[in-house]
């Protein structure tokens, strides 16, 4: 079983051309060490029994010229924990046989890197996970400098490493019997100074987790043999697997670039636009997958994040809440009406599929769950992560329905999301998923989500645009209908001998639902006060403010009774169906004599009081329906006030109401339209505000110019 290899090549790899990880340049090299390693193996080297067996120990010579040798073994082998078995004398004679030897056909001859060998778990070892050791006696010959022992890139899940008794590296975090495991990555350690020449003994103590056996049927331990040779060769070997990973992981780093661009610009696309919800739940997709992937490639290069929480992390959380993501974001985009709902089914099953995954990942399986468990748990699983699949897609069936154009040309950015969700699913039915791209490995995953997020990108930025087209068109709109407004809100006052007007308008929105007119009534010396209030507020209230004032005007000319004038405005205005308003109408008379017909509206106050009326109902909802008539008249200095509802239904915070009471306190203190206004705007304004005050003032006649305000905000 002693086998020597020989090199007298001195000076092809000098340590310091280790610096640059090339394959090309290391080539040749590796080739040239790989084949003086092989020479003048001893025969008996030949495939060794897998199943454990009594060997008298025996050592492996090697005579170092300037390279490595992989050391294959065989090994010996045993499972179980003891800190005596890394001694140098200990006895291993009835340990069992474990040999490293790539299986034919499994190595990679350009670049000089083994095969994967299958772990001890399909090597008569099935059910074993915890501890298990390997150890190895190795004569060395020639060697003029510092030593160093290559670990094997795959391994399951942690270990360390002792050369004659003394603990030399470790991967994995060891605490006792405790052990927090890494995904595995390449690991070389020095072997001590004094080592040149002579009798060595590397042991190796492994820990695999008892969850591991489920993600590889055939785990367990050493994935590769470990490689001995000059430190400086071992580092160019390490920085090669490092090059390996990167060219594997090379398309995970293409799609995370793509989904943090997806990222930025569905935030930014939902801060212009934030009606669009479905800009918001594709930013959560982004983030969701951008974390897993993140945690993927960084486990692949650094031991940051220890494989217990990194599993948890992305296959117990992420995983599932990605897929659940994916389902709200389509159904926001095709603008499905039971959004509520769809929550309800969508996190139900992400709540299924993550306490499932959690049972079959560690720490929970093989300790708290048993492993037989698994056999009922995983088609359970399947069936709730093919349900979010068919609720997808039943989302996308219901959204191409009702949006054919948008909807079809969404179908196949779906199609590609599914498919990039269930790649374990595809490969249950023997679907290839990872394919050779310019010497890059890109899987089927990270092709559909980077197609996907293109045709996403496109889609998005086309309803952006539409919407924006929208916004100005409707802009242009209400910008005309507040023109309207503005011209229907009196701003010169006809010559009203004996009266003082003031008022105060607020709209809560660009275009308002309050309205009042002052005009000249056909009888002499006479005016119109018209104050009112329509339902609904923005545009469509702009415009039924036009059509009452319009109407008001028309019959005013021919009528001066405030009570005539409103059954004919609630006429006209019943003819429209769903429109209504509330309306005050008052004539006042050069002598003080004031008549007022009132459909709905708040009564007015006099002097502070509250003139006493019967109630009645707003104009355009019952055809002929009474209105509500009083008399009175106004002495010198006498106040009448008329304001909307929006001054008592102001509200703070906390829901509290402006209400009568703080009304009537600030007309007991002759407060004016303005402050009124001030105090109910500031207490929280909630609709529309108008207020307008009439002052009986016989020592002058004031034309008074209304000047409309904005709400602000």
């Amino acid at each position: 079983m002693a086998y020597s290899v020989q090199q007298s090549h001195r000076g092809i790899i000098e340590s310091g051309s280790m610096a640059r990880p090339i394959r090309i340049l290391l080539q040749p090299f590796l080739l040239l060490a790989l084949s003086c390693s092989l020479f003048a193996q001893d025969a008996a080297r030949t495939t060794a029994p897998d199943m454990p067996q009594a060997a008298t120990p025996q050592a492996v010579q090697i005579n170092l010229g300037e390279s490595s040798a992989e050391l294959a073994g065989p090994w010996k082998f045993q499972i179980g924990d003891n800190p005596a078995w890394s001694e140098t004398n200990y006895d291993d004679s009835s340990w069992g046989l474990m040999d490293l030897s790539p299986p034919p056909g499994s190595a990679d001859t350009s670049l000089g890197i083994s095969g994967y060998i299958p772990g001890w778990t399909v090597r008569g070892y099935p059910n074993h996970t915890g501890f298990a050791w390997y150890r190895l006696k190795v004569e060395v010959n020639g060697a003029d400098r510092r030593l160093a022992l290559k670990m094997p890139a795959s391994a399951d899940d942690a270990y360390q490493v002792f050369v004659n008794g003394q603990q030399i590296g470790e991967f994995g975090e060891f605490t006792g019997h405790r052990v927090a495991a890494f995904s595995s990555l390449p690991q070389s350690f020095r072997l001590q100074k004094e080592i040149r020449d002579g009798m060595v003994t590397i042991a190796i103590r492994m820990w695999m987790d008892s969850a591991t056996p489920f993600n590889s049927p055939d785990a367990g331990g050493l994935h590769g043999p470990p490689v001995l040779g000059y430190a400086s060769v071992i580092g160019a070997l390490v920085r090669l697997d490092y090059d390996d990973i990167a060219h594997d992981l090379g398309g995970g780093f293409l799609e995370t670039l793509i989904l943090i661009m997806a990222l930025v610009m569905a935030l930014a696309l939902y801060w212009l636009d934030r009606q669009e919800k479905a800009y918001f739940w594709l930013a959560l997709v982004c983030l969701a997958t951008l974390l897993g992937n993140s945690i993927v490639l960084a486990a692949n290069f650094v031991p940051l994040i220890p494989q217990t929480p990194g599993v948890i992390l992305a296959d117990v959380l992420l995983a599932p809440i990605r897929i659940g993501l994916w389902v709200l974001f389509w159904g926001y985009w095709f603008r499905i009406w039971r959004m509520p709902r769809l929550h309800q089914f969508v996190w139900s099953l992400v709540a299924i599929l993550m306490l499932g995954t959690a049972m079959l990942r560690p720490p929970v399986y093989g300790q708290l769950v048993p492993v037989h468990y698994a056999s009922w748990i995983l088609p359970l699983l399947l069936i709730v992560k093919l349900g979010l699949g068919l609720l997808l897609c039943g989302v996308a069936y219901r959204g191409i329905m009702r949006q054919r154009t948008e909807g079809w040309m969404a179908a196949l950015a779906v199609l590609l999301v599914v498919i990039s969700n269930y790649q374990h699913e595809l490969r249950l039915i023997h679907i290839r998923t990872i394919f050779p791209v310019m010497g890059f490995s890109l899987s089927l995953g990270t092709i559909s989500t980077i197609l996907s997020l293109l045709i996403i990108t496109v889609l998005l930025l086309r309803r952006f645009v539409l919407a924006q087209r929208l916004k100005e068109q409707w802009k242009i709109e209400i910008q005309q209908a507040r023109h309207i407004q503005e011209l229907l809100i009196p701003r010169k006052l006809p010559k009203i001998r004996g009266l003082q007007i003031q008022s105060e308008y607020r709209p809560m929105r660009e275009v308002g639902g309050d309205f009042f007119q002052v005009l000249p009534a056909s009888m002499p010396d006479s005016v119109l006060i018209v104050v009112g209030d329509v339902t609904g507020k923005g545009l469509q209230a702009g415009m039924l403010v036009s059509l009452i004032v319009g109407a008001i005007q028309s019959v005013a000319q021919r009528n001066s009774e405030p009570a005539e004038i409103l059954n004919e405005v609630n006429k006209q205005l019943c003819d429209h169906q769903e429109a209504s308003a509330t309306c005050l109408i008052m004539r006042i008379d050069s002598n003080g004599k004031a008549s007022l017909a009132n459909a709905g509206h708040l009564p007015p106050y006099l002097n502070g009081a509250e003139i006493r009326i019967e109630g009645s109902l707003p104009i355009g909802i019952v055809p002929g329906s009474d209105v509500a008539t009083a008399s009175f008249e106004l002495k010198q200095n006498d106040s009448l006030i008329v304001m909307s509802d929006g001054v008592v239904e102001a509200q703070d915070a906390k829901g509290v109401l402006f209400g009568f009471q703080r009304i009537d306190e600030l007309l007991l203190q002759q407060a004016t339209p303005k402050e009124i206004a001030d105090k109910a705007q500031t207490f929280g304004q909630e609709d529309d505000i108008l207020i307008l005050e009439v002052r009986r003032d016989l020592s002058q006649i004031l034309q008074v110019q209304v000047e409309p305000q904005l709400a602000a905000g």
